[in-house]
Formats: structure tokens, sequence, C-alpha cells
């Protein structure tokens, strides 16, 4: 993320204005993985009950038909930059294009609950290769004057890519007038998961629009191409001789971290990867995913009718737009530590207002009217104060935090633990809820006040620090 002030940097390093057109379109392009990250993450929000009741399962065993897309975005993460650097970024990109086709063709024509399951991986791999290569490619093929703001195109798609998934699970089932009714043969549920195939086959064609790496191309010898690509996107007024030496002797320099490199004396890790660890675990333990899994079937299991719940799931993913803008807007601004730490209070309260409201749920699963307005109220302050902190800094903090010798490869565990702790909650909710709604949110509420402390002791500002700096 930068500020709105103009970054400073060396004449003809800036991309010529007739090239900035074309760089926004390449990285508007590379940006719908993030929009299909988010799209597949949330869209099984509207199909959750439908699922359920289709084939007649429990809390336990649905959770896991949620959750287990997870362990495919894990597979997915951790493979995608080696793949990347064997064939390219565009390969890889297509490959997870492919990928999420399949993904919502399986899903939306499941022979059984298992079969379903095994479409959801398939999606969760292509997530994992999509949260992986996009930041990558933009940050290889934008050039230096933009590369924070363009950098941001990927945080922005996943969040729009959820909040449109909410509003076509609405539209869906407004058309066909409830979750199993039938649509053109099949249930408006199935609908929901199959739309998918739209962006994503999209996103196919236009990685066929966009060109490769510049940092690729001379990793495996095709200079020439690359001062092509080079001259598309940071125009005509740059050296492009001098640029290739720069990738060249920045590859170079570069030190391929490995696991090794993490481990410490005492504690396993070093701490300073014992703390980013702690913020990915802390950004999932107040329990976000919560809302873009299940926030349908949370409203319902408190009263609220399935179209209306469908509303409030897209009214919360707008929510979730206007903080991470204003993340982005403040980031560099006040900094990273003032901005978790005003979140972590945020979300507490708000979450804590959620606890109260549904201890008052009534024996007919519903809400009394002041509890209720309380509890919409309050779930769109949560998302909003993620949004606006824990949701942006603290992927900001992993990409700084770590010294340079280590960082690759800590941020790599940073983000398992991440996905990890996403599994956990979205895993342990469906039965968590059916336990006391009320308690689960207690517990959500103790994570978000813990994490206060945390900050305060733990984490340091690296606002306007050189990566170089870190250690």
């Amino acid at each position: 993320m930068t500020s709105t002030a103009q970054p400073t940097v060396p004449e003809g390093r800036k991309a010529h204005p007739d090239h900035l057109g074309h760089v926004i379109f390449i990285t508007a392009a590379a940006a719908m993985g993030g929009f299909l990250f988010g799209y597949d993450s949330s869209v099984i929000n509207g199909a959750v009950e439908a699922i359920r009741d289709r084939y007649d399962v429990g809390s336990a065993v649905l959770a896991q038909v949620i959750a287990v897309a997870l362990i495919g975005c894990a597979i997915g993460a951790a493979t995608a930059g080696r793949i990347a650097d064997r064939i390219g970024r565009i390969r890889v990109m297509q490959i997870a294009s492919v990928l999420f086709t399949i993904s919502a063709v399986g899903s939306a024509l499941p022979f059984s609950l298992w079969d379903l399951a095994f479409w959801r991986v398939i999606g969760g791999f292509a997530i994992g290769m999509a949260s992986v290569i996009g930041p990558a490619y933009i940050a290889e093929v934008s050039p230096s004057a933009y590369r924070g703001r363009l950098g941001s195109f990927q945080q922005a798609a996943i969040v729009i890519g959820i909040a449109i998934s909410q509003l076509v699970n609405w539209g869906i089932l407004n058309v066909a007038g409830g979750q199993r009714a039938t649509l053109a043969g099949l249930e408006a549920w199935q609908w929901m998961l199959g739309v998918m195939v739209v962006p994503a086959i999209l996103y196919g064609l236009l990685s066929f629009a966009i060109p490769e790496s510049p940092r690729y191309l001379i990793s495996v010898g095709k200079v020439d191409r690359a001062k092509e690509v080079l001259s598309e996107v940071e125009g005509h007024t740059v050296n492009l001789d001098t640029r290739v030496v720069e990738i060249q002797d920045a590859m170079r320099r570069e030190h391929k971290s490995s696991f090794k490199d993490l481990l410490g004396s005492k504690m396993g890790f070093l701490p300073i990867v014992w703390v980013g660890i702690g913020l990915s675990v802390f950004q999932q333990l107040v329990g976000i995913n919560v809302a873009f899994y299940y926030s349908s079937t949370l409203w319902q299991s408190v009263g609220i009718n399935p179209e209306s719940s469908f509303f409030y799931s897209f009214t919360t993913s707008i929510i979730n737009i206007v903080g991470t803008v204003i993340a982005m807007l403040f980031v560099d601004r006040i900094g990273r530590r003032p901005l978790a730490l005003i979140g972590s209070a945020g979300m507490a309260i708000a979450l804590a207002l959620e606890a109260w409201a549904f201890s008052a749920k009534t024996a007919a699963g519903t809400l009394p009217a002041t509890e209720g307005v309380v509890a919409l109220i309050a779930a769109h302050v949560f998302v909003l104060f993620f949004a606006l902190s824990w949701g942006v800094v603290v992927w900001v903090f992993l990409g700084e935090m770590f010294p340079n010798k280590i960082r690759a490869a800590a941020l790599g565990v940073a983000a398992s633990a991440q996905w990890i702790a996403n599994w956990a909650i979205t895993a342990s909710f469906p039965s968590l809820s059916d336990w006391n709604l009320s308690g689960t949110y207690v517990i959500y509420t103790v994570f978000a006040l813990l994490s206060i402390p945390f900050v305060l002791k733990y984490v340091k500002e690296t606002k306007g620090k050189a990566l170089e700096e870190m250690g």
C-alpha cells in the first residue's frame, strides 16, 4: 500500500502516460485471480442450508464440506511459486482458470456430498494458486512509481469478488424463490455455485491478452522478449539494457530462504517468525470468515427469512469494501500498529454486542426486536473494523517485518498458519453455534481483546522503514 503522495523516482523510471492505461489493464487482468479468490471463498455462503437439507447431514459433517476447500488452498499456495518459476506466471494463471472452471461445474452438478467436497478441494487449489501468483505477477510488471497502488488491486479484487458472490446469490434466490427451488432444471444453490464458471473463463481468456513477467523471461534466457515487455509497461524512455541488468543483479543477490533459516535456539522458530504466526492466527480467530461463509445460515438461525439473510450478507460485503478502501488510504498515513489497535478495539466491542444479542435467542429460534437490530448493526460494524485494520495490515506487516534473509520462508509459514486457523474457525462454527451461539461470539470477543496486548508488546511498527532495516 502507498500514500496518495507521488513517489519520487529517477527520471525515466516512471511509466510513460501512454503506457499507464496498458499497465492498469494488465494489472486488472491479473487481479481477476483475486476476484475469483474472493468469489469462490464466499459463494458457498448461499448454499450451506440447501446442502444441509439436500443431503440431510449434521453440523459437524456440513462444516467439513465447507472447510475442506481450505486444504486445497494450502496446497495451491504452497506449490504455486515453484510451478510459476518452472513454467511461467501466465501458465499458472491459466491452470488456475481451468481449475476454477472445473470446480464450478463439478460443484453445480454433484452426485453426492463427498463428490461436492472433492470439487471444493479443486476450487481451493485454484484459490491458493491465485492468492500467490496474482500479487507476484503484479509486482513484477508494475513500474516502481506505481507498484504500491497497482499492488492494491489484488486486495480490492478479493473484496469485490466477495460482494459480487453475495449479490449473485441474492439475485438467484429471488428469481428462483428459494434455495432448493428449481430453475431451468437445477436447484437455486446449484446455480449459485455454477455461475462462477463465467468469471473463471474470463480470467483464462484475459491471461492470453497479457504478457509474461519480464523477470521470468529473463530467468529463462528470453531477454529480447523481456525488453519488449518492459517497453510496454515502462515506456520507451526507459533504458532497457540497464533495466535488464538491474533485474539480473537482483536475482543473483537473492537468498533462497529455507525452513532451516527460521529456526531459533529456544522456542523452535525465531521470535520474529512467532510474531508473524501470531498476526496470522489472530486475524482468523476473531471469526471473520463466519461472516463470509455462514452469515446467511447465521441470520436464518435467529429467525430472519432467507431473502433478508442473503441481502444482509451482501450489505456486509459492501461494508467490507468500504473498510478495505479506508485501510488503503490510511495504512501509510497513520501506520500499521495504530490501525491494528483501532481495529481490535472496534471488533471486540462489536463482537461483544453480538454475543449479548444472541444470548436473547428465544426457544422459537428468533431474536427480540431490539436484540435483532443490535445484532445486525454489530455484525456490520465488526466487518467494517476488521476490513479497515487486520484485513489489510496483517498482509502489509507480513510483507515488511521479516529480514531479507528469511522473508520468503517466514511469509510461507505465517500464511500456512493463517490457512490452518481459517480452517479451525470454519470447521468449528456450525457445531459451536449448535452448542451456544452467544458463547461462540464470546470466544471470538476474547481473541479480539487478546490481540491488543499482543500488538502492543510484540509487534513493531514498519511504516517508513526500508526492508533492509528489518531484523
